[in-house]
Order: structure tokens, then C-alpha cells, then sequence
């Protein structure tokens, strides 16, 4: 089936920063997991739109680190994110695969890396003027 994605880096922009406000409420209500995972997600987003602003070809795929070593083609000042990037990567499969659910993922986990990655954010979306 072919994918139906947009290509328009604006609308990864705009779903990332919907993503991002949910980190920011989950954790308002002590919901690690799901903060957890909206932050990969929003981070995910971001750096699809990058890439797409850089004439990448969207690809299906999750995991950030692939994601990141690919803007660094763009971008290498955003190696820096590298820990951060595989850190917050985890999350995602902490809450899509119950046999690693057992992990106990911590408010405060998710809150530092929100903290941490919050560079990265500001030089994806400094590149779109936001």
C-alpha cells in the first residue's frame, strides 16, 4: 500500500508541536509512559520535517537514531543530541511493547530528557522561523 504521508515539512512541524504541548500535559499528570512516548514521537516529527526541508525522501520509521545520523548530513552541530536521541528512542518501545513496559520509566526521566532535547527542537524549528 503506498504511503499517504504529507511530504510538507510544515505538517510534521505542526503535529510535532502538538506532540510536544502533549509531553508537557502527560507529565502534568504523572503519566511517564505516555509522556514518554508523545516525547519520541514529537522528536520523531521534528526531525522528518528537517529532513524533508532538506529534500529527504520520507521514509517509514521510528527510531531516531537513524533519523538523526541522516540530518547530520545537514546539520553536524546536532550530534550533540546523540545520548538524548537514543535515551528518549527508548521510550518509544517502553510503551509499545509490553514484555519492556516492566522498565518502570519515571517522571523524572521523561522531564530531563524533555529538558535535554529542548536544543534540538529550537535548531529544527529556528530553520522554519517558528
Amino acid at each position: 500500500m503506498p504511503d499517504k504521508s504529507s511530504r510538507y515539512p510544515t505538517d510534521w512541524i505542526r503535529i510535532a508541536e502538538k506532540d510536544w504541548r502533549r509531553v508537557k500535559l502527560l507529565l502534568d499528570l504523572d503519566d511517564a509512559d505516555a509522556a514518554g512516548f508523545f516525547l519520541q514521537q514529537s522528536i520523531e516529527k521534528f526531525l522528518k520535517a528537517f529532513l524533508l526541508s532538506n529534500g529527504w525522501q520520507l521514509k517509514r520509521i521510528h527510531d531516531l537514531e537513524p533519523l538523526l545520523n541522516e540530518s547530520l548530513l545537514f546539520d553536524s552541530t546536532l550530534e550533540q543530541y546523540r545520548a538524548i536521541i537514543q535515551k528518549i528512542s527508548g521510550f518509544y518501545f517502553i510503551e509499545r511493547y509490553p514484555l519492556v513496559a516492566q522498565t518502570g520509566i519515571t517522571k523524572e526521566d521523561v522531564k530531563q530528557a524533555f529538558i535535554e532535547v529542548q536544543g534540538l527542537v529550537d535548531i529544527i524549528k529556528s530553520k522554519f522561523n517558528l
